[in-house]
């Protein structure tokens, strides 16, 4: 895939090199032609076709990081409810009221 992508850019810098040396041709007419005919769609081609590898290698981390937790788990031997990684996970309310503390006030009737 990238030797294609190579030897697209060199035919768009030829391009470029021809447009920019003859003489109806501009330094500016070059540049839009190496960006619009080469870097662009090069660019989304690549990012294009780089598409399944990434979503594969995305899926390997995540399976590793899966595997070490399970193993972090298995060698800790803490149980799943308490072992998440969201705090309120243990199904407990967050926090109990304590006795002494400050009393609502209310309005006298």
């Amino acid at each position: 895939m990238y030797l294609v992508v190579i030897g697209w850019m060199y035919v768009v810098l030829m391009m470029s090199v021809a447009e920019a040396s003859n003489t109806t041709g501009t330094v500016l007419g070059a540049i839009v032609t190496f960006f619009l005919y080469g870097l662009l769609p090069v660019v989304l081609v690549v990012y294009l076709m780089r598409t399944p590898a990434r979503r594969k290698q995305i899926k390997a981390r995540e399976a590793a990081e899966h595997q070490a937790q399970m193993a972090r788990l298995a060698a800790n031997a803490v149980p799943d409810a308490t072992a998440s990684s969201d705090p309120d996970a243990g199904g407990h309310a967050p926090g109990a009221a304590e006795n002494g503390g400050v009393a609502p006030v209310r309005k006298e009737t």
